[in-house]
């Protein structure tokens, strides 16, 4: 495998009716699929029980790890049905949000809400956007349940649209009922990632964390950062999580279009900075729902994501419901690989900008220093959880990192981060490091990885089997036939 062809930044795909075909699955992986994603806010239990068994019988088949996201769907506030279909709101006439149980369907004048607390959150002059910012209400007055309007943006409106408050505000919890019986769904069929929906605060991460455990799951936890609430505490955000994801709908709705490209950066950067992955989402290919390929925007905005140095870019509708969806993910395939070759890594190999908390960590950045000195083909980590892969991946290099893991789950984990390509190797408890290292190194020339004359750098930890015990960093030369030309500890 030449290096010049190795993908470094990687491809979520959302599954849906347009995915189940039969083969459709299969052809998404072909493309080059890393993680799914499984939206929870749709569909039955049923169907995505259904849909993790095909996902890991379609990756087995293709021979490739593929990881399972299952995302909650979270509040979302929406409004209820209208009685006799959409309606035309007109700019300057009165609209009521009725925010009561039983609230009969709606018509011209007013329509129920689905979030009874509405009226406490918020007061005249507030603007609340509805249908992702297509149409904006002024709160004019609030008198009991009822949230009386005046239409500000006016435009076509039909059942169970979505509802933010224009610079968010909103108290609704985190965790629904729905929430928490998915979140046993999700420990059901091995997820392994749990996206948590509209958080709000760390105390958010702390509760999901808390809850999956609870059910039995081992799954990463993934901050969906939509909120305007959640950027004041963005940092505490981020070290609940194991992965963050600039979710672009509902956050732009809520801080305005103008500031979203500048918070998309600012997430990014700090995610890494904080050791975490991160996933850029949102209509990032959104005329490919129909189009079989995309536009000359939508192909800017995937690279910016890539440069900017999001670990994930992530396809929703495109996949879940578009007429092409393979087309949708090698298209993003070409985007990234496209980005990756006219970008050149910035040198950020410094302590400073990264927390080092841990031996394994500092392991890691001394390994892509001397990987960046001394020019090596690849960096290969001996690790049981994948820890020391995630590590290495913050710090920004062109050198692909090879995390070789006995963890199917682990390797799983690590299809998420950038550079790391996992690799399934299981050394032994009775077999020395030494042999372990010379396995390993073979290993990854027999996958032509790695050829003849190769300086490789390898990291593991001289107990094995002890999950974040990485502490040893070699320097290996490949000799013939994979095997270890020369030796030597650092």
């Amino acid at each position: 495998m030449l290096i010049s062809k190795i993908r470094r930044t990687k491809i979520v795909a959302t599954l849906g009716p347009a995915t189940d075909a039969p083969g459709a699955l299969r052809k998404l992986i072909d493309e080059g699929v890393d993680v799914v994603r499984l939206n929870l806010s749709h569909g039955a239990p049923d169907d995505h029980r259904a849909r993790a068994r095909a996902v890991r019988e379609a990756a087995e088949a293709a021979g490739r790890e593929v990881g399972v996201l299952a995302d909650l769907q979270g509040p979302k506030i929406r409004i209820e049905t209208f009685a006799d279909g959409p309606v035309q709101l007109v700019e300057g006439a009165s609209f009521v949000l009725d925010c009561r149980p039983g609230v009969p369907p709606g018509d011209a004048t007013r329509v129920g809400v689905s979030y009874y607390g509405l009226p406490d959150d918020v007061s005249a002059g507030d603007v609340l956007l509805l249908d992702d910012g297509l149409v904006g209400l002024t709160v004019r007055e609030v008198v009991g349940s009822e949230v009386r309007c005046e239409v500000l943006v006016a435009g076509k409106l039909s059942n169970r649209k979505g509802l933010n408050r224009q610079g968010g505000g909103l108290s609704v919890d985190a965790l629904s009922d729905k929430d928490k019986a998915d979140i046993q769904l999700a420990a059901e069929i091995g997820a392994d990632f749990l996206a948590v929906s509209f958080v709000r605060s760390a105390d958010d991460m702390h509760q999901a964390r808390r809850l999956l455990k609870l059910a039995g799951g081992r799954a990463a936890l993934v901050a969906k950062i939509e909120r305007a609430d959640a950027i004041p505490v963005l940092g505490e955000i981020i070290d609940a999580s194991d992965v963050v994801m600039v979710a672009r709908g509902d956050l732009g709705v809520e801080i305005g279009d103008a500031e979203l490209p500048g918070l998309q950066k600012k997430i990014i950067r700090e995610a890494v900075q904080r050791n975490r992955a991160v996933i850029t989402a949102t209509q990032m290919l959104q005329s490919m729902v129909r189009s079989p390929i995309p536009t000359r925007a939508e192909v800017l905005d995937v690279a910016n994501a890539v440069i900017d140095g999001t670990d994930a870019v992530m396809l929703s509708e495109e996949t879940a419901a578009g007429a092409h969806p393979d087309k949708a993910v090698a298209a993003m395939t070409r985007i990234c690989l496209g980005a990756e070759r006219q970008f050149e890594p910035k040198d950020d190999l410094s302590a400073g900008g990264h927390r080092l908390d841990r031996t394994d960590q500092a392991i890691a950045l001394a390994a892509m220093m001397l990987a960046g000195q001394l020019g090596v083909r690849a960096i290969v980590a001996l690790t049981e959880s994948g820890a020391t892969a995630q590590w290495l991946s913050r710090y920004r290099s062109a050198v692909p990192i090879y995390g070789m893991s006995p963890s199917a789950s682990a390797r799983r984990r690590m299809q998420l981060l950038r550079d790391v390509q996992p690799v399934e190797f299981s050394h032994g408890e009775k077999q020395s490091m030494a042999a372990s290292t010379r396995a390993a190194v073979r290993l990854l020339f027999e996958q032509d990885r790695l050829v003849q004359g190769d300086s490789v750098v390898i990291t593991y930890g001289d107990r094995v089997g002890h999950v974040g015990g990485t502490n040893t960093l070699k320097l290996l030369a490949v000799g013939p036939d994979g095997t270890i030309d020369s030796l030597r500890d650092l």
